[in-house]
């Protein structure tokens, strides 16, 4: 028996021999360690293989797992699948399969009501009942409801159109509002793998508009001031009481050069000095805006001022806004919302004011102006009026002549009446 036990030790150290001498590299290099560890892995492998339909089998951690092939050449997936259909399964999910109405980036008018429709599909194994709804979750709500309950039931597989009213912004620019579904226990859920990514409304708006009020163009029809002085238009430039000009290519701070008019401001020369010049009466309506830029003028690099806007209605005056402003080579944009004066006639007034003392202060209002919404108004052209001439015409008047019986006739005379015929007489 020993003798036996030890000629199968020696056969199979024999074997061992062999295959070490049959895998040996022919040069005498330092073993491949990945090598040697992918034996490791390919035994782990088949362990794995014949342990994986024990019960309470548990993998050891340390190692990476092999990947598992069945059937095919191709790696299995580690996706949890369910019934071998390879999908999640879940009570509630959804697919947005278009939009029906209105795609994203489409162009409505500035305060234009449309109504949105998305087709979404049920892939959830649940029936969405009239107790779902779709809901808003956030962005831009676009004036819609906070929620749409759904018009029926919607089978899984089955699709459903819903109809949102909304209402466009009136300013221009993107807008987009974000929706899911809500089931009945209040639960939000939408598109997606994991059926919870929101679905939107996408909306460009914008439309006609044209420049109701230019304060560059009208700026010596303002009462300039510095506070006690009235101050001439256009002014003189280095005036220490302060003065105005109007510039038709301005040099901004960052030292471009810009082709609309600017006007340059510059306050009083003194501690807290400052420039206002009051516009006459302008009505505004609802959607006007005041655009500008604000700004430094070109290498006035003391310049450090506080713009402001205030308006007048009857004997009140009010500020409607500032904006401080230093040499720091930038501008400000400004577009402010006039809609809360609308109906109303309001003088507007510009301010400049030097923030403490005078150094420079060169402040420039790049375009200061009224934008409004639509067409502008038509402007007038030349008519056609009507003058009276005076024409020859032939009518017919009766006369009485004498006979033993009395008969009337009629006797043809010529008179001359006036009747209007049309000429082109220009009008302003």
């Amino acid at each position: 028996m020993l003798s036996r036990k030890l000629t199968i030790s020696f056969s199979v150290f024999v074997i061992l021999i062999a295959q070490l001498a049959c895998n040996a590299p022919g040069n005498s290099a330092t073993p491949d360690t990945f090598a040697t560890l992918n034996g490791l892995y390919t035994a782990s492998a088949q362990t794995l293989e014949a342990a994986g339909t024990q019960t309470g089998f548990t993998v050891t951690p340390g190692l990476p797992l092999p990947t598992a092939t069945v059937g095919t050449s191709l790696p299995a997936t580690n996706t949890v699948t369910s019934g071998g259909s390879g999908t999640v399964s879940r009570c509630d999910a959804a697919q947005f399969l278009g939009d029906v109405t209105y795609p994203d980036g489409s162009l409505v008018a500035r305060n234009n009501t449309f109504v949105k429709i998305w087709r979404i599909k049920n892939v959830g194994t649940c029936t969405w009942t009239k107790s779902y709804a779709l809901v808003f979750t956030g962005g831009d709500p676009l004036s819609g409801p906070s929620a749409v309950a759904l018009a029926g039931n919607v089978n899984p597989g089955q699709y459903i159109e819903i109809p949102v009213t909304f209402t466009a912004p009136g300013k221009d620019g993107s807008y987009r509002g974000y929706w899911k579904l809500r089931n009945t226990a209040g639960t939000l859920f939408g598109i997606g793998n994991l059926a919870d990514t929101a679905f939107w409304v996408d909306i460009r708006v914008g439309g006609p508009s044209y420049a109701a009020f230019n304060f560059a163009n009208n700026y010596c029809s303002a009462e300039w001031s510095n506070g006690s002085t009235a101050l001439p238009c256009p002014g003189a430039d280095g005036d220490s009481k302060g003065f105005v000009l109007k510039l038709d290519a301005p040099k901004l701070e960052d030292g471009s050069t810009d082709n609309e008019p600017g006007l340059l401001t510059v306050p009083q020369d003194k501690n807290n000095g400052f420039i206002s010049g009051q516009f006459p009466s302008f009505t505004v309506q609802t959607g006007d805006r005041f655009r500008t830029l604000v700004n430094c003028q070109y290498n006035a690099k003391k310049c450090n001022v506080v713009f402001r806007l205030d308006y007048k209605v009857g004997g009140n005056t009010k500020t409607l806004a500032s904006w401080q402003e230093v040499y720091e080579g930038k501008y400000y944009p400004v577009d402010l919302d006039l809609s809360s004066l609308a109906g109303q006639s309001v003088k507007f007034i510009l301010v400049v004011s030097a923030n403490g003392g005078n150094n420079n202060d060169y402040a420039i209002w790049l375009n200061p102006h009224i934008i409004r919404q639509g067409n502008p108004p038509p402007t007038q052209t030349p008519s056609q009026t009507q003058t009276p001439t005076a024409t020859g015409t032939v009518t017919l008047t009766p006369t009485i002549t004498a006979t033993s019986t009395a008969t009337s006739t009629f006797t043809p005379t010529a008179t001359s009446t006036e009747t209007p015929t049309p000429t082109n007489t220009p009008t302003p």
